[in-house]
C-alpha cells in the first residue's frame, strides 16, 4: 500500500493539477484592482457555456512605484534608528526652527521695547489723545495683541514650511 496520491505516467509521478492554484486571485498588499471590460463575444457562445465554466472577468493589478519606496524607506529607517546621519538631519531641522524662533523673538523684543523709548525721546508723541484715550495706552495696551498674534501666525507658517521641506528632502 502506498500513500502516493499523484498520477503516474510512464513511471514518472506528476504533481497535483490543483497545486499553486487558489480560488481567489492573489493581489499584493497595497495594490489597486481595476475591472477591465472583457473581449466582446457572441451571445450564442455565452449561452452555451455552463455558469461554472465561465471565465472570470479580467482585472488589472496596479502596483506602487518600487523606486520611490526604497529611498524613502532607507531615510525613515535612518531617522527611526537615530543613526549619525538621522541625528544630523534632525539636528539641522531643530537648528533651523530655533533660528526662526530666535529671529522672530528678537523682532518682538525690539519692537515692544522701542515703544517706551519712543515715548521718552518724543514727549509730545506721548501726549496725543485718540478718542479720549491717551495714545501710549492704546499702543502699549491694545496694539501688542494683534502684533503678537501676527508674529505667531508668521512663525507657524515658517515652521510648517521648514517641516515640509524636511519631509520632501527625506522622501526624495
Amino acid at each position: 500500500m502506498t500513500d502516493d496520491f499523484y498520477r503516474r505516467v510512464n513511471g514518472v509521478r506528476e504533481p497535483d493539477p490543483t497545486l499553486g492554484k487558489s480560488r481567489k486571485p492573489a493581489v499584493p498588499e497595497g495594490a489597486a484592482v481595476e475591472p477591465v471590460p472583457g473581449a466582446p463575444s457572441g451571445a450564442k457562445h455565452e449561452q452555451a457555456k455552463p455558469e461554472h465554466h465561465a471565465k472570470p472577468k479580467r482585472q488589472r493589478v496596479i502596483l506602487a512605484d518600487p523606486r520611490q519606496a526604497t529611498s524613502t524607506l532607507r531615510a525613515r529607517v535612518e531617522l527611526e534608528e537615530q543613526t549619525s546621519w538621522g541625528k544630523l538631519l534632525i539636528k539641522d531641522l531643530v537648528k533651523i526652527q530655533l533660528r526662526t524662533a530666535s529671529l522672530l523673538a528678537l523682532l518682538v523684543m525690539v519692537t515692544l521695547c522701542s515703544l517706551p523709548v519712543l515715548f521718552y525721546l518724543i514727549p509730545s508723541f506721548g501726549r496725543v489723545v485718540v478718542v479720549g484715550i491717551p495714545l501710549p495706552w492704546l499702543i502699549l495696551g491694545v496694539a501688542p495683541f494683534p502684533f503678537l498674534f501676527g508674529i505667531g501666525l508668521w512663525y507657524n507658517r515658517l515652521a510648517e514650511r521648514h517641516e515640509r521641506d524636511f519631509v520632501d528632502m527625506i522622501e526624495n
